[in-house]
């Protein structure tokens, strides 16, 4: 067992302890803006739907049931423009931080294989390599790799922690890449609802994949679209070849969906209003905190899209970190998501309105 999490880094959220006592001690209490975690209430139809599905005694199936795939399928044909998806193309999984982390092993990847990822990006995917024992690989522009090896290629379109958003030529530009080197492709989608000044769009798109889904898979979660975080609903979709695979070796480690979730997942995908009556929350936050950050001296840098303000001082990253604790609100290091971004912080703005509005306060 110590073996292997030898192989994986230090914890990093382990290290912001001490900035996070700095501002917990703050008179007025700490405004906590280092995690994306929702903080809103999980909207009512969806709680009902949970409720009403909490008398399931059996064992749930890991496919989910046909109105998950339904409910599944019918959202990636009409929010993702995948006009031709079908049952074999979709798969619930228990979370989308799970698929990320043990893909690669489920994969049968692992030494002398690559799996390649942002420059800057969500720690997990390292996290899955090393876990494997596969070599770990950084780009900034995928199709400049050498693609010897490499075995699974992530994009993450929204990005975590920069919010920067693929546009559609750089994705059929990839997509096609990443085909003709016999890369399988995964795509973190997870932001994709929450573009603010860009439109995302899926590489399951019509327009970007063709109307093929060989080689490539696109990751999905109802944690941020509908305050899910704590129900862990999620989904993968596209290559049947690749999830049908999946979907035999997670029936045998038995990562189910629980049935209540799976019905919960139906009505929030059955729903866009409460997808758009958070946007607006979220909005509101994001336009208050971007101002305040920018009238404080921080400049922001892509942030067009996702759940962050990706901004600097034009300082190394734990200054600033050690600055914004001494006024109560404590970020995230921009060390966390790679040595890129040593001189930014990441601001989430899921806090909730009372919160946002006293590090506006703070920072004026």
């Amino acid at each position: 067992m110590a073996a292997v999490s030898d192989r994986l880094p230090a914890f990093p959220w382990d290290k912001l302890e001490p900035y996070k006592a700095t501002a917990a001690a703050h008179a007025d209490g700490i405004v906590d803006l280092s995690v994306g975690t929702p903080v809103d209430p999980v909207p009512q139809l969806i709680q009902r739907a949970l409720i009403e599905a909490a008398d399931s005694p059996g064992y749930p199936t890991v496919w989910g049931t046909v109105a998950l795939r339904d409910a599944i399928t019918g959202w990636v044909r009409g929010r993702l423009g995948a006009s031709t998806a079908e049952h074999r193309n979709v798969l619930p999984v228990v979370g989308s931080k799970e698929l990320v982390a043990w893909l690669p092993t489920q994969l049968g990847l692992g030494a002398g294989d690559k799996v390649a990822y942002p420059r800057l990006a969500y720690p997990t995917y390292e996290v899955g390599a090393r876990l494997c024992g596969a070599e770990a690989v950084v780009y900034d522009d995928p199709t400049e790799l050498d693609p010897a090896g490499v075995k699974l290629l992530w994009l993450n379109s929204p990005s975590n922690p920069t919010g920067k958003v693929l546009a559609k030529e750089d994705l059929v530009r990839i997509v096609a890449w990443a085909r003709e080197h016999g890369i399988l492709l995964f795509s973190d989608e997870c932001y994709l609802e929450l573009g603010w000044e860009a439109e995302p769009v899926s590489v399951l798109h019509d327009d970007v994949c063709g109307g093929s889904y060989e080689g490539i898979v696109a990751v999905h979660s109802l944690s941020k679209r509908s305050n899910l975080a704590g129900y862990r609903a999620a989904f993968v979709a596209g290559d049947a070849d690749v999830l049908g695979e999946l979907l035999e070796i997670r029936k045998h480690g038995g990562m189910m969906t629980p049935a209540p979730v799976q019905a919960a997942t139906v009505a929030a995908l059955g729903d866009d209003a409460h997808v758009e009556e958070q946007r607006e929350r979220y909005a509101a936050r994001r336009a208050a905190l971007r101002t305040a950050l920018e009238a404080h001296g921080f400049r922001v840098e892509h942030s067009e899209a996702s759940l962050y303000l990706w901004v600097t001082r034009d300082e190394p990253c734990w200054d600033t970190v050690a600055h914004l604790a001494g006024l109560g609100i404590l970020v995230a290091p921009g060390d966390f998501y790679g040595e890129a971004g040593a001189r930014f912080v990441r601001v989430a703005f899921t806090a909730t309105d009372e919160r946002v509005a006293a590090a506006v306060k703070r920072l004026g």
